[in-house]
């Protein structure tokens, strides 16, 4: 053999080894990404519930629970809390998991036989956990049928229809006090009156044509009712007039 069939069998030789290593590696990063050795699972994007609260309804808060665990098991798991809309997992390094929640949108809380409900984002109705923070959202009192409503079901009566056009004409607002409602009073059917934590005496907001009556609610909040003002209500019922007055001069 000579000098020149020997170079090329070794080189040869290198070149399978660097292929062996390198099939190596690709099947051995591939199985750590399939099957981690999970050690920490961490939340992100929760606000209506703590992070101990989710993990431990998915059944994520023991580590000795983590044997077998894959990415798909755990969006699975989360993504069965009636709050979450979606969660997206990703392995941070080969033991730390990260998920990135995102939680339904939850319109108002609806009262029913002593017990809290949550209106939510596609015309869902949600139960509420123990320890939600119920901050800024705001209270749907008075909504026709409520007492047949029931969690995880998905309800559309007018009374549900006119509070969402209310929230979300709300949030397109500049003025920072339209955005904090904090009661939405249906009324059965009726006048809807509104109630806001940044001005102190309520708006009987009656129905429909509700981006016409935030902009003028808007207009006045910025001219008038920064100023000390004897009222007891403001009227947005009647088309092209508003009425500031006293609550013996109308019916609620």
């Amino acid at each position: 053999m000579n000098r020149e069939t020997k170079i090329k069998i070794i080189g040869t030789g290198v070149f399978i080894l660097l292929l062996l290593s390198v099939a190596y590696l690709v099947f051995h990063s591939n199985r750590i990404k399939e099957n981690p050795v999970i050690e920490s699972i961490k939340l992100s994007g929760n606000n209506l519930l703590n992070e101990n609260e989710y993990l431990s309804f998915a059944r994520l808060d023991n580590i000795k629970n983590y044997k077998g665990l894959t990415l798909q098991i755990i969006k699975s798991r989360l993504e069965k809390h009636p709050y979450i809309k979606n969660a997206e997992v990703k392995l941070k390094n080969e033991k730390e998991v990260i998920v990135y929640l995102t939680e339904k949108k939850i319109y108002g809380v609806i009262i029913q036989n002593n017990k809290a409900l949550f209106a939510a984002e596609n015309f869902q109705i949600l139960p509420v956990f123990p320890d939600t923070k119920l901050m800024d959202i705001p209270v749907l009192s008075n909504v026709s049928g409520s007492n047949k409503f029931e969690p995880l079901k998905k309800i559309i009566n007018e009374d549900i229809t006119q509070a969402y056009k209310i929230i979300d004409a709300s949030e397109l607002t500049d003025a920072k006090p339209l955005k904090a409602i904090s009661e939405i009073n249906l009324r059965n059917g009726g006048d809807v009156i509104l109630t806001y934590s940044g001005i102190t005496i309520p708006v009987i907001f009656g129905r429909n044509n509700e981006a016409g009556k935030l902009v003028t609610l808007e207009a006045l909040m910025n001219n008038y009712l920064t100023k000390d003002i004897e009222s007891d209500y403001i009227d947005l019922r009647f088309y092209n007039d508003i009425y500031i007055g006293h609550l013996q001069n109308t019916e609620l």
